[in-house]
């Protein structure tokens, strides 16, 4: 006679017969709040998170992002493989330290460090720690000149840009740095020599100079502002550096731009950071730090620990962290080259420069590319058509499941609105053409709105760009 027991549910288990999303784990509310008293079937974890990701947008057509999103499959599997591996201990992970000096090493000829010089550098999570590094060093510099020398050290000053990263601004705050910001203009984007002239002097620890604005994409004028600054040193002895922020531009301008000085090329120029997670092609987070010479890292922010089976020498904010990343950046760098980069790139701006002939072949009248020459394959689109808003533009491209952003530009050209498309290496020349056939029906839909002054249900609040 056959027993009529149901299958056992204690501690999880279900029935061999039931399929995933028959389990009792679909029939009850997912733990918000509190860690669950019992577990589930690893199966059934997965699903269920997986579910609500598909509620986020599709990495592909997410062009707010300067971050990567996607990787080939080789170097996907070099990360799997590695994930287990903490990049700080490098007494049990030799090798991986070697490898990141490598890229240090690789980085510092890319930017043109002279062939003489003892270059230095780490790597980050990502531009913004960089940033906060790379700034920390030019404070202690400036510090020790100034007791050396007998003077003040307690009205520090950094000299940027409203168009840098608002890790600029943290870093101000956070180190007691008086910021000294130079504004936009409506028809200026960038930062001019003779702005930055204007408010430097003996306590400035730094002047920040961008390479890829977060903005629109452009290059603020490096070898004119370090001409100026060399002018300066010779006549008052003020030996003030340049941080180049090149986290979106930094892996562009080497192989679209190699005339435009911004980097080691330029006396002035100390450190620059870049973002690996960016155009350096790999997955969040890595970013890096370089300086151009050793010395220009004071011995005093580098510690020494000896709690992990060896002495170790860190300058970072973050102690432990994956290795995979920093992994990832050294396949690029084997796998493609310095060929294999410039080719990418100049896809990226070949994309970007058909996607700006189709939006002025097709939005001529309402909506215009900010740039005639693009510096790198980034695109900001600006409204001349005053019957629309870009805000609600940018939510109705939402709704067919493109991102892209909308937002105003920094002080003092707040009154500018535009749109901003960032061309990464998995957009297609197909996708430029969908991108605008579907700009052209949203566009028709949004003025349609407006001019009927319907009210929208979408939020006009203008989000921060990427």
């Amino acid at each position: 006679m056959l027993s009529k027991k149901k299958p056992s549910t204690e501690d999880g288990a279900e029935s061999t017969l039931a399929t995933t999303y028959s389990t009792r784990y679909f029939g009850e509310r997912v733990p918000k709040y509190t860690m669950p008293r019992k577990g589930m079937e690893a199966e059934a974890a997965y699903r269920l998170i997986t579910d609500e990701l598909n509620l986020e947008g599709n990495p592909p057509l997410n062009l707010a992002s300067f971050v990567t999103t996607w990787m080939e499959p080789e170097a996907e599997r070099l990360i799997a493989q590695n994930n287990h591996r903490n990049f700080i201990d490098r007494e049990e992970y030799p090798q991986t330290g070697v490898i990141h000096d490598r890229v240090v090493n690789m980085l510092a000829r890319l930017f043109n460090a002279p062939e003489e010089s003892e270059s230095i550098g780490t790597s980050t999570i990502g531009s913004s720690e960089a940033i906060m590094l790379g700034l920390l060093a030019h404070k202690w510099s400036w510090r020790l000149r100034r007791e050396a020398q007998g003077k003040p050290t307690d009205k520090p000053n950094l000299v940027m840009g409203t168009n840098t990263h608002i890790v600029w601004d943290k870093f101000a705050r956070y180190f007691d740095v008086e910021p000294r910001l130079i504004p936009m203009t409506p028809d200026r984007y960038t930062i001019s020599p003779e702005e930055v002239a204007a408010l430097v002097d003996e306590n400035t620890i730094a002047v920040g100079a961008v390479v890829g604005t977060t903005f629109t994409g452009e290059a603020d004028p490096i070898k004119d502002i370090n001409d100026m600054l060399e002018e300066l040193c010779q006549k008052n002895g003020w030996d003030i550096p340049i941080h180049v922020d090149g986290a979106s531009g930094g892996f562009c301008a080497p192989f679209l731009q190699p005339d435009f000085e911004w980097d080691f090329r330029l006396s002035r120029v100390r450190s620059i950071n870049v973002s690996g997670h960016k155009f350096g092609l790999v997955y969040p987070g890595v970013g890096w730090l370089i300086f151009r010479e050793k010395s220009d890292l004071p011995e005093d922010l580098v510690f020494s620990v000896n709690y992990l089976g060896g002495e170790e020498h860190t300058y970072t904010l973050n102690f432990s962290k994956a290795a995979t990343m920093v992994l990832a950046q050294y396949y690029n760098f084997i796998r493609l080259g310095f060929d294999g980069y410039k080719r990418i790139m100049e896809g990226c701006m070949e994309n970007a420069l058909y996607l700006s002939r189709l939006m002025e072949k097709h939005h001529r009248g309402n909506m215009l590319v900010m740039s005639d020459k693009l510096f790198m394959p980034v695109l900001a689109v600006r409204s001349i058509d005053p019957s629309f808003s870009v805000y609600d533009l940018s939510a109705n491209l939402r709704e067919t499941g493109w991102i892209v952003p909308a937002y105003t530009l920094p002080p003092n050209a707040e009154d500018v609105h535009v749109l901003r498309v960032v061309v990464k290496e998995n957009f297609s020349r197909d996708m430029a053409d969908m991108l605008v056939a579907d700009m052209r029906k949203s566009y028709k839909y949004v003025r349609n709105i407006e001019q009927k002054n319907i009210p929208r249900g979408k939020n006009r609040s203008q989000p921060t760009p990427c």
